[in-house]
């Protein structure tokens, strides 16, 4: 028995699409059909420079009526065609009609390349057979055995550093077997490639029309970053400034070098190429400096005979939230920043030390320098620092409580660092306004007796003071950075049930609605996660009081007002909303055990196996 022999080259296996783009004016794409659907599909042709001609019968969608006012779109009634039938909407269709017609269309316009029908009839088949019969390729939605080609998943990136469309796009195609799964592998390949990669696209293309015109005016050598080639390390001859080059030669090395860098450059260096460097690298000349980025072999006759040296790294800055206070409710992210990038680690002087000692000990770390009437002058500090440690090349970590942006002036720090050419990084930590509540046992929300949730602060810029919002039975308001302020902020806030107005007077100003009855549920919660935590429950009447009996404050603090407070409190009381005010104060009393207010120190065991 004779055995074949194997085959030189891998044998073809059928279920695959071939993948093109179509690009240009010379391409016109046929719609059939005036839905969303179709205007979808007329956009993306738009965007790749094609015409695109719509043929449609009845109502249009807005979108499309709008592109054809705007010139964008031909917009084509059927009923003006030859031959023409009210068979794409009718119930008794003129097949044969409506095929002549199209027919006779698609004659007339012999530019069409595409036809894509968006709409569903009993004429479809036969408008896909005409298709077929004109050698056009078409797509019918949903109807996939009709189809000559389809429309892949796909994603423009958009240029951070423009803020406009880039000409980077990825396609993801499942041939049929998954349309909603090709979607969700398109959006898992667009976040795990780099944020600057659009920028790295548009930087290379730079460097190739650099590469392709010069003074001598050379045609487009056939091979370059864009060839068949499998691999962009084919023979870069050794040169020489002195060496005499032909025409052809210059360009063929040019582009040689830019495959060269487009292969073996980190994408963020890619991005941040200046004129400068690119001339640097198309030139030849390169300054005598060793460079984590180096592409060089010792030996002159190596295959790989160039050299690039870019400049010295850009340095960064990232705005890192680093939670309530418990290292393990770090986010990976932070400890990342902490622990493997930081140069420079610029901390607010309310993140605990136990976050601190995460940091390396070769990594400097410098605590800002806030007190009571120098907050502005350490924010303003601080900021200066991390923009001349960036100017360095290194990477600045500025460390905040919480989540930077809740109450943590990660805005105006987001916008100083622009200013000076610094497109910081933020990275969100879990804020303590939610996880502090946790751990002391309150649920911000629960069904029964909080519906909803306000997050405020209690003491504005510069000390100022801020307007509080008024009490809503369903509602639970968090006050952050008020508890130095306890008696303003609850003078704000009570009403005097005596009926003197007093309460009313002191704080009516500084309350959008409602005045809170004094026997609202209130607790304070210093150093929430931390090991030493302390909650302090009382209500509003009572928690002044209740607050000075406790000792010296612990801050950070935070102060939940509202019935969630008590909510999962021994057997719990989920019964505020029904019930009405009328038991307010026997669930009062049965939450404090008889007294005004109870004190409790520490956190769940639990956390210490976590």
């Amino acid at each position: 028995m004779l055995s074949s022999a194997p085959s030189p080259y891998p044998a073809p296996v059928g279920g695959a699409s071939l993948l093109l783009t179509f690009k240009g004016p010379r391409n016109t794409i046929l719609i059939i059909g005036s839905d969303v659907l179709a205007a979808s599909r007329a956009f993306a042709a738009l965007e790749a420079g094609m015409e695109v001609a719509i043929l449609t019968r009845g109502l249009v969608c807005d979108e499309l009526r709008w592109r054809a006012d705007q010139g964008q779109v031909n917009l084509t009634d059927w009923d003006i065609l030859p031959s023409a039938s009210t068979s794409l909407l009718a119930s008794a269709p003129d097949t044969k009609a409506d095929a002549e017609s199209l027919s006779a269309f698609l004659a007339e316009n012999p530019s069409i390349s595409l036809v894509c029908i968006t709409i569903h009839t009993a004429d479809t088949p036969a408008l896909a057979r005409i298709c077929h019969a004109h050698n056009v390729p078409v797509n019918v939605t949903d109807l996939p055995a009709l189809c000559d080609f389809s429309f892949a998943a796909t994603h423009r990136f958009v240029d951070p550093s423009t803020g406009g469309q880039s000409a980077l796009q990825v396609g993801v195609t499942t041939n049929g077997e998954g349309c909603r799964l090709a979607g969700r592998v398109k959006r898992e390949i667009v976040s795990a490639l780099p944020k600057d990669v659009a920028a790295a696209v548009r930087q290379i293309g730079k460097l190739r029309r650099f590469a392709k015109n010069t003074d001598d005016e050379v045609e487009e050598c056939e091979e370059g970053e864009d060839s068949s080639a499998a691999t962009p390390n084919r023979p870069v001859p050794g040169w020489r400034n002195s060496a005499a080059e032909s025409k052809d030669e210059s360009s063929r090395r040019r582009m040689k070098w830019v495959a060269q860098v487009s292969e073996y450059w980190p994408i963020p260096r890619l991005a941040s190429m200046s004129e400068d460097d690119m001339k640097l690298i198309l030139s030849g000349d390169s300054p005598q400096t060793a460079s984590s980025y180096s592409i060089q072999s010792p030996d002159e006759s190596s295959l790989h005979n160039l050299t690039l040296f870019p400049p010295t790294k850009k340095g960064r800055i990232l705005l890192v939230g680093s939670g309530p206070g418990h290292p393990s409710l770090l986010t990976i992210a932070t400890h990342n920043a902490l622990t493997k990038y930081a140069d420079l680690v610029l901390s607010d002087k309310l993140v605990p030390a136990a976050v601190l000692a995460l940091i390396p000990e070769t990594v400097e770390v410098r605590i800002a320098r806030k007190f009571p009437g120098n907050a502005e002058g350490a924010q303003s500090e601080m900021m200066d620092a991390a923009v001349e440690a960036a100017r360095r090349g290194l990477t600045v970590v500025r460390l905040k409580q919480g989540d930077p942006v809740v109450y943590g002036r990660a805005g105006e720090e987001v916008l100083f660092f622009r200013a000076h050419g610094f497109e910081p990084l933020v990275i969100p930590g879990v804020s303590s306004a939610l996880a502090a509540p946790i751990f002391a046992g309150i649920p911000v929300t629960q069904r029964g007796v909080a519906e909803s949730v306000v997050v405020c602060t209690g003491v504005g810029r510069q000390g100022k003071e801020v307007k509080l919002p008024g009490y809503e039975r369903s509602r639970t308001v968090l006050i952050l950075m008020g508890v130095a302020r306890i008696a303003q902020v609850v003078g704000a806030m009570i009403r005097n049930d005596s009926g003197s107005g007093e309460g009313l007077q002191s704080g009516e100003g500084r309350r959008e609605g409602r005045p809170y009855p004094r026997n609202t549920p209130i607790a304070i919660i210093e150093r929430g996660s931390m090991p030493d935590q302390r909650v302090v429950a009382s209500t509003l009447g009572d928690i002044c009081e209740a607050l000075d009996s406790a000792g010296e404050q612990r801050p950070p603090g935070m102060m939940v007002v509202g019935w969630a407070v008590l909510a999962l409190q021994g057997t719990g009381d989920t019964s505020v909303l029904e019930e009405g005010e009328e038991r307010d104060e026997e669930r009062i009393r049965k939450w404090l055990g008889g007294g005004r207010w109870v004190t409790r120190e520490g956190i769940d065991q639990g956390w210490a196996e976590v």
